[in-house]
């Protein structure tokens, strides 16, 4: 059921929430469900979830709704995060205690595969660079921590397109304008699909110069406990120091430095 199914995402069982004495942790609760639910929410199941009574959900909800933490989907029957708290959520991962063990992870696969690598979020149907490691090359993209990108035309940004739920993954897909980079950049709307496909089967993204003529790039997914992949960790350089099929050799170490910053996001 639902509110059970909730309950172990958030590792809250349900008669711990209804029992809460305290309205802002009944309010924390409501956030954290629809975070976790990864999908909009009815008030009813929101009700099942936390145990609120309607009328006391429903006024944490219109104040949630007023501060832009969370957002009625069109029809107003549902729920969802809202940019506040997607941007809330976003910056607690750029500072939390941890972000330093991860930059240090970025840091030591940069100094052995000697390119550049860089970590990534899918953000509001774009691509954020949360964190990034410049290789010692003078032939190099500047793409610094904060820097957003279409996602279609990146390895990073196909990669967390292709393991969004099928109706994330298509409401995102038919608001993305597929504007042309370069002339291997995707713009076909079923080619696109068809790579989001395979990256899914793989589970590994490129982008063969598809955003920059002669810079080239490999991603893979990070994981979180529940094997969803809330972020990319990759490689890019040059194609005339590293062309693609080289770059590709590097996966299994990629896949070992995601899985460390797996570890590190509990």
């Amino acid at each position: 059921m639902l509110d059970q199914e909730i309950a172990e995402i958030l590792d809250l069982p349900k008669k711990d929430a209804s029992s809460e004495n305290s309205s802002m942790l009944k309010g924390v609760v409501i956030l954290e469900a629809l975070a976790a639910l990864r999908q909009p929410a009815t008030l009813a199941q929101l009700m099942q979830i936390t145990g609120m009574p309607k009328a006391s959900l429903h006024r944490t909800l219109a104040i949630f709704e007023e501060a832009s933490l969370v957002v009625r989907e069109p029809g107003g029957k549902a729920y969802a995060p809202g940019e506040r708290l997607s941007k809330l959520a976003l910056e607690t991962l750029c500072h939390d205690s941890v972000s330093s063990v991860r930059h240090s992870i970025l840091r030591k696969l940069v100094a052995d595969l000697k390119e550049t690598c860089n970590l990534a979020v899918l953000r509001q149907g774009e691509l954020f660079y949360l964190d990034r490691v410049e290789a010692n090359w003078a032939l190099r993209l500047h793409l610094p921590p904060g820097t957003v990108l279409p996602p279609h035309c990146s390895a990073s940004g196909k990669l967390l397109l292709a393991y969004k739920p099928m109706e994330e993954r298509t409401r995102l897909l038919d608001n993305l304008p597929l504007e042309q980079f370069t002339h291997r950049t995707i713009t076909d709307r079923d080619l696109l699909e068809s790579e989001l496909d395979r990256i899914l089967s793989t589970e590994y993204a490129v982008d063969n110069e598809e955003y920059v003529l002669g810079v080239s790039c490999v991603a893979v997914p990070v994981k979180d406990k529940h094997g969803d992949a809330v972020a990319a960790i990759a490689i890019h350089a040059a194609t005339a120091r590293l062309p693609l099929n080289q770059a590709m050799e590097y996966i299994p170490q990629l896949r070992e430095a995601a899985t460390r910053i797996s570890n590190t996001l509990g």
